[in-house]
């Protein structure tokens, strides 16, 4: 019995804490992150917070919609008014705030999220919340709820990005908190060698919704000064997502930053490994803190518990013998069939998207290959699809700016962990070994017997984005395009005029324009929106 019991007490001692860890088993360079968060929750007076709203103004990015790949993501309307009440025992979250309408999409917030060709924003409020598991929009005041399911994880996953929630959340069961200390300069320093401002951090790392791994920088006044982890996105893969905190306030004991900056993607001034060079995709001073004001409870209503999102469905449109319009998004595709195989031009959204309208074009014309996938431009919401096409053996056909960018952050072997693709589960030898991609200049021609498929580069696009092409049968006389003109818009923009100007300038003879966003109309409705400029 003696000897039970002393096997029993051995193992008692050697199983750690919950929130902490024994000493015995931290490898080199790591420390215990048990008394790290304890002096942070006491710091930060954590345990006294139940909920909290904070307001002020805010700015915006719209992520993947930069002009080039080195730039930042442009900059959207002011979020002016901004509140936003967490409550982390309830695991709800409601941002209020107001924008300029019709210049966004109606279903978007900030930052990751931005689908051109979705219905636009009508009115100045908007309301984002998530409650648990579900999460919905609302535009304008006393709108009608509208669902927002594929939110719903994100917009969760932040409720735990910020100081008080990363501490509840490191510290609750499942958690499994790591630490590891480091020096790190200022931001200032970082531009050449340096002995001065070198702090010492030490960086929690937690488990999230039991999925995301969430690292969190500690300062030697026990405050959270970083948080950063990664999330899935249809074109970067697991992509960087992190939050920084200044301009800490104390109110009744608690402490909570006013100052946010949010970055998608990692801010590389460098541009090396990586070339993508949008970042910064949220921010704000919320200077009016209000600890422990939950406001009414967050009740999800009726239409969003009970949504069911739809199958992904494809609407197939003959255009001309040979060739279909794939619609039934926000965005659509074009199908082209040829002698011996078929091409298509764009490949939107993400790979859902694209292996359902893939199905269609096997259905349409069953024994040919999809030889060639056309992309237009390096928007995120027009070339998610890119990596489902060249898994099944197409090679992408894009203008020669997007080359670097589709090789060296796309089109590659890197693991995608959060959220797998076919590509990342079934490596197509074609990456390392094959043709994967054909970059245009001025024009590229596909042709055979039957018909030609042009491409070309569009000029003078100042705004926008750069690296833009657009397609031409000449045969049937139709035009493929994408965000330079959106039917049935009846308002002229400048977009408009540039595609006019390049049809004119080639010397086109168009009869139908098929867009990417919108139904395809006569060419003689392009000219009657463009004629008011």
């Amino acid at each position: 019995m003696m000897n039970i019991l002393r096997i029993l007490t051995a193992l008692l001692v050697a199983i750690p804490i919950a929130g902490q860890q024994s000493s015995r088993y931290l490898a080199p360079g790591h420390i215990d992150p048990g008394p790290v968060l304890r002096a942070a929750a006491k710091a930060m007076g954590t345990d006294k917070l139940n909920c909290i709203t904070f307001s002020g103004t805010g700015s915006s990015g719209k992520v993947g919609q930069n002009m080039t790949q080195d730039t930042d993501w442009p900059p959207g309307e002011l979020l002016a008014n901004y509140t936003r009440t967490i409550n982390y025992e309830a695991r709800t979250s409601e941002e209020t705030f107001e924008r300029e309408p019709g210049m966004n999409p109606r279903s978007w917030k900030y930052g990751t999220g931005w689908l051109g060709g979705t219905p636009l924003q009508q009115n100045r409020r908007q309301t984002f919340a998530v409650n648990a598991d579900y999460a919905w929009h609302i535009d304008g005041e006393g709108g009608t709820a509208i669902p927002a399911p594929a939110r719903a994880e994100l917009w969760q996953l932040d409720i735990w990005l910020n100081p008080p929630g990363f501490i509840k959340a490191a510290m609750a069961p499942g958690a499994n908190p790591t630490a590891i200390w480091r020096w790190e300069m200022a931001e200032s320093g970082r531009d050449g060698a340096t002995t001065s401002g070198i702090e010492k951090l030490v960086v929690v790392s937690a488990t999230v919704l039991r999925k995301y791994r969430v690292n969190a920088t500690i300062n030697s006044q026990n405050l959270i000064q970083r948080i950063q982890t990664w999330v899935p996105d249809p074109v970067l893969g697991d992509m960087n997502y992190e939050h920084e905190y200044t301009q800490w306030q104390e109110i009744d004991g608690i402490k909570f930053p006013a100052g946010w900056h949010h970055h998608d993607g990692w801010d590389d001034e460098r541009m090396f490994p990586v070339i993508s060079g949008g970042h910064n995709s949220f921010g704000g001073t919320f200077a009016d803190i209000k600890p422990n004001s939950c406001g009414e409870p967050l009740t999800v209503p009726a239409a969003v518990r009970q949504y069911k999102p739809p199958a992904p469905r494809v609407e197939s449109q003959e255009l001309a013998k040979g060739v279909w319009l794939l619609g039934g998004s926000s965005h659509n595709s074009v199908a082209i069939e040829f002698d011996k195989f078929v091409a298509v031009v764009e490949a939107p959204l993400d790979e859902e998207r694209s292996l359902v309208v893939i199905e269609q074009i096997v259905k349409l014309v069953p024994d040919k290959p999809i030889r060639f996938i056309v992309n237009t431009h390096a928007h995120y919401d027009h070339l998610g699809g890119l990596r489902a096409y060249l898994h099944i053996g197409a090679t992408v056909i894009t203008q020669q700016r997007n080359r670097l960018f589709y090789e060296t952050e796309i089109l590659n072997y890197v693991p995608r962990t959060l959220q797998p693709d076919m590509m990342s589960l079934y490596p197509p030898t074609e990456i390392s070994e094959g043709y994967t991609m054909e970059d245009v200049d001025e024009k590229y021609v596909i042709t055979d017997r039957t018909r030609s498929l042009e491409m070309y580069y569009v000029q003078g696009l100042g705004s926008h984005v750069e690296g833009m092409l657009m397609a031409y049968l000449p045969n049937e006389k139709i035009l493929i395009e994408a965000d330079l003109y959106d039917p049935p818009a009846t308002k002229p923009t400048p977009t408009n005029k540039t595609l006019l100007d390049n049809v004119r300038q080639i010397g086109l003879d168009v009869e139908t324009i098929a867009p990417i966003h919108g139904r395809p109309v006569p060419w003689s409705d392009f000219l009657k929106v463009v004629g008011q400029l």
